[in-house]
């Protein structure tokens, strides 16, 4: 009977003791790490930062004085840019851009009667803006695929004319605005830029979408204003 005792005693024992010192097990937890790992690196991968292309589509208004002669208009961008900072929860890049806004104006004769000469900001009408632009972005990322960040930046704008000189001054210049010639469509205003961004990136790991909200201000005629765009971006 003590033999028989001793007996299952020495197998209990060797039992327990493959138990804490079976190989297998050590290497199927390592596996698991592993695969674990793996796992993490692929959900990383899924965001690219680095060079990007964006194209932006949206609309864009005037404030003040000038923005009684032209409608709120649509806009069409395309930037280049380069997250120059990538951190797993900040970055920061730049980009630079051409952005084209389209906008209806009211008549000559409607300008002159709330008072363009005296502001300085008469224009021809029907117009179109080339806003050549440089920004600086900084975002925080809320989550893997979600951020939000600020703008600031300046740029150069042109609004040329849309009809023959010839034809600007003779039919609307002396015309209605005695002889008063629009600055608006004389040479490059200096812009200045500031807003809000948002992110979201996509599944498909080279691809995001988002919004740019921006505030600016374009000097010579005085005229502050805005717009706000969707966009998608291409990271390489």
């Amino acid at each position: 009977m003590l033999i028989g005792f001793i007996s299952v005693a020495l197998i209990s024992s060797s039992a327990l003791a493959q138990d804490f010192d079976n190989p297998d097990q050590g290497k199927k937890k390592k596996r698991e790490r592993k695969t674990y790992q793996l796992e993490d690196q692929r959900q990383v991968r899924e965001i690219e930062r680095g060079w990007y292309a964006k194209s932006n589509v949206g609309g864009a208004f005037y404030l003040s004085s000038f923005g009684q002669w032209v409608r709120p208009g649509s806009l069409l961008g395309m930037t280049v840019g380069q997250d120059f900072v990538d951190r797993e929860k900040m970055s920061v890049a730049w980009e630079a851009g051409l952005v084209q806004g389209v906008h209806n104006g009211i008549y000559p004769d409607q300008q002159y009667a709330g008072g363009c000469v005296d502001f300085g900001n008469c224009i021809q009408g029907d117009s179109r803006t080339y806003l050549f632009h440089a920004t600086a972005e900084y975002s925080r990322y809320s989550s893997l695929r979600v951020g939000w960040g600020l703008r600031a930046g300046g740029g150069l704008m042109a609004i040329p004319l849309n009809m023959q000189e010839d034809a600007y001054i003779s039919d609307v210049v002396d015309q209605y605005w005695d002889s008063n010639v629009a600055i608006v469509h004389e040479g490059v205003k200096a812009v200045g830029i500031g807003g809000l961004t948002f992110e979201y990136y996509t599944k498909l790991s080279h691809f995001s979408v988002g919004i740019d909200a921006d505030f600016m201000f374009v000097t010579g005629v005085n005229a502050p204003g805005g717009n706000v765009s969707g966009y998608m971006k291409y990271t390489f």
